[in-house]
């Protein structure tokens, strides 16, 4: 595959909690030299981000992050903040607590404010796959196919796994037709991003790949 290909899927993340404003910027930069799909931040950086970049870039953050155990009507107004101050696409972490007790009610209410806070922008769910069972994803592909999330996402990449492949393969199989899917963590090299994205990953959340782009053109 075409590294400018792979380069297109990529949410070009940084997400360190020593991050500086400069490093955003950095970060911006290389991604629109390397059209990569968004750059994914924190939400304290949003608003100067998307000053910076304007329209040359798309700005994702996140919401509830990175252990999804805040409550529906603080992840709304983070949302609704995210997107007043540019972000245009709200990946936000599923409350793991609800899916260990079987409250897949209270799930799908909170997604369903989530994405009507959201509204035209992209929707990504984080589920942390490394934290759940079998049938717990599969429970999380219906409700995100029902609620109407744009992307499921396997991991926040701060927990104890990221991205497999297997968990890919379970998603594509019970997911909607509608639902993209897009693997975070451990994605490190340009073999591995080729394979999510063959598996039928739109989106990868990583920050390796940009930097093995730019050490091959050094």
């Amino acid at each position: 595959m075409d590294t400018k290909e792979i380069l297109k899927h990529c949410d070009h993340t940084l997400l360190s909690t020593t991050a500086t404003l400069q490093d955003i910027y950095n970060l911006c930069d290389d991604a629109i030299k390397c059209n990569t799909a968004s750059v994914c931040i924190a939400p304290c950086f949003v608003k100067k981000a998307k000053e910076y970049v304007g329209d040359k870039m798309k700005i994702c953050t996140v919401v509830g992050f990175p252990n999804g155990y805040n409550t529906t009507k603080t992840k709304v107004y983070e949302a609704k903040e995210a997107i007043k101050n540019g972000a245009d696409e709200i990946d936000v972490v599923i409350n793991i607590n609800n899916v260990k007790d079987k409250n897949f009610t209270a799930i799908k209410q909170e997604l369903r404010a989530m994405r009507k806070a959201t509204q035209s922008k992209v929707l990504k769910v984080i589920i942390e796959t490394c934290q759940l069972e079998k049938k717990e994803k599969i429970k999380m592909c219906k409700i995100i196919t029902e609620v109407g999330a744009d992307y499921i996402k396997t991991s926040t990449g701060f927990s104890t796994a990221g991205a497999k492949r297997e968990d890919i393969i379970l998603f594509k199989n019970n997911i909607g037709p509608e639902v993209k899917m897009k693997a975070a963590g451990g994605i490190r090299t340009l073999e591995d991003a080729e394979d999510f994205i063959n598996l039928g990953c739109d989106r990868l959340g990583t920050s390796a790949i940009v930097k093995i782009v730019k050490e091959k053109e050094a």
